[in-house]
């Protein structure tokens, strides 16, 4: 029975070279896609390709160990990874189709027989022992397996890239909230500071006060100034836990766990250099979330394929052996033996309106994962451009607000020495110091989005993710 069985097997798989359905073929993008980017023209950015592990750019062992723990123990990187290994698993089940199907089968029992079934003299207890060996393998004619293998490939490359999606997403948000956090805390040193300095000017408006040379009025509205830049402190510090708390839970840790070296940390991160951008065609080959809509634009293509087949015939062959003794006798004697051998065809004919609408479904599945792809290609390109866009006039906002800073501290300082020599008034020099806190404030402000503007620019770029 085997020597007839393999031939069949082996010829069976020689018929398995064609496959209904369309074959998969990448979709066509814009050819200006593939070029530099609007933005590319800023010296704040450079052509060179993004890096691997961009957040090393910063040069902050504190942010590369939160990114480090991140990558480890953030949660929604080990369900995007939990999701992965089901598509793999589901990959191995679908490859498993090209395989004979084997069951084994035993079923041992013990029972007595009746009279009349019993020959005389004959013990009517015994045991009876029942084995057997099936064999199935599906002759992939027309490419069931080999499409439903391709879907299969195509939704565990789909998983991967989303994991790395969510891996890139989760390094973007732990730098985004380390950045929250040390701007927050740099804010309120620049409160704080500010603080001083009217602490400062009130000292010296009460001692003027106290030999006449100025008013009551003036100690108050200077007292007034201090009190509203010592407000902001509180509303800060609450910002700054915030970011903290947010920085624990993408680490996976409790809040209280975070270390506190991080709650330390009060320098914004910022950058000396140019941000590597590359072009269009490398985003495109980079970016997680098109290589993901690309996955399942093959995957539904080739279901197409799976239920094209439905249409033809699906042929198994099949065989089986076994034995039944009863009495405890030689189970593999002749008498007990028995085999069979056949193949099985099932067609669903003539009626077969339901596998057609099945690829109808099938192709509007496809028609709709590639209009997921360009979109996701027009985004990629957007998000990109307008990261680019926001980035450089974060930086051009920042410098101007570094000259206005550097303009209302000379004033602020000149007011004050005219005001020594009684050549101006104290609301000249409260407004000179009401500007100079606007602007410490202001530049602050541009500083955080300034490192906001880059992390935004190097999520839309796709973070130069890789496994390594």
């Amino acid at each position: 029975m085997i020597k007839t069985l393999l031939p069949l097997l082996l010829g069976a798989s020689a018929l398995t070279a064609c496959a209904a359905g369309p074959d998969y073929k990448a979709p066509a993008t814009p050819a200006t896609a593939a070029g530099a980017f609007i933005g590319a023209a800023s010296p704040a950015v450079s052509t060179a390709q993004v890096d691997d592990h961009w957040w090393r750019l910063y040069s902050d062992p504190v942010l590369d160990g939160l990114v480090q723990d991140a990558l480890k123990a953030n949660s929604d990187i080990r369900v995007a990874v939990a999701r992965l290994e089901k598509a793999r698993a589901q990959l191995r089940g679908a490859r498993s189709d090209k395989l004979p199907q084997t069951t084994l089968s035993g079923s041992p029992s013990y029972g007595r027989a009746s009279a009349a079934q019993s020959l005389p003299g004959a013990d009517r207890e015994n045991w009876t022992v029942d084995a057997g060996l099936n064999v199935a393998y599906e002759v992939d004619l027309f490419g069931r397996v080999k499409r439903s293998i391709e879907a299969a490939k195509g939704d565990a490359n789909a998983a991967s890239a989303d994991a790395d999606a969510v891996r890139v997403a989760v390094v973007a948000d732990t730098v985004r909230a380390y950045v929250d956090a040390t701007s927050s805390a740099e804010r309120i040193a620049v409160a704080r500071q500010t603080v001083a300095l009217l602490d400062k000017s009130i000292r010296i408006t009460n001692a003027r006060f106290e030999v006449g040379r100025s008013d009551r009025l003036d100690v108050i509205r200077v007292t007034a100034l201090r009190d509203q830049q010592a407000a902001q402190i509180p509303s800060l510090t609450a910002d700054r836990d915030s970011a903290l708390f947010r920085l624990a839970t993408l680490t996976g840790r409790a809040p209280q766990d975070l270390p506190a070296t991080i709650r330390e940390q009060e320098r914004t991160p910022d950058l000396n250099q140019p941000i590597p951008v590359g072009d269009g065609r490398a985003l495109l080959a980079r970016r997680p979330d098109v290589r993901a809509a690309e996955q399942r634009l093959a995957a539904d293509t080739a279901r197409i394929g799976v239920a094209t087949a439905d249409l033809y015939p699906r042929i198994t062959l099949g065989g089986s052996i076994g034995t039944t003794a009863v009495g405890g006798g030689d189970i593999f004697g002749g008498g007990p033996f028995r085999w069979l051998l056949g193949p099985l065809i099932n067609w669903a004919f003539p009626n077969q309106e339901a596998n057609r609408a099945r690829i109808a479904a099938a192709r509007a599945d496809a028609d709709g994962s590639l209009a997921s792809f360009d979109g996701t290609v027009l985004r990629a390109l957007e998000e990109t451009e307008t990261a680019l866009s926001v980035y450089a006039h974060a930086l051009e906002r920042r410098d101007t607000l570094k000259a206005a800073r550097e303009a209302a501290d000379r004033a602020a300082r000149i007011s004050l020495a005219r005001q020594r020599e009684g050549q101006i008034d104290f609301l000249t020099v409260l407004d000179a110091q009401r500007t100079l806190a606007a602007a410490e404030s202001d530049l602050a402000t541009a500083n955080r989005a300034v490192a906001f503007a880059q992390v935004d620019l190097f999520k839309a770029l796709g973070g130069g993710w890789t496994n390594s």
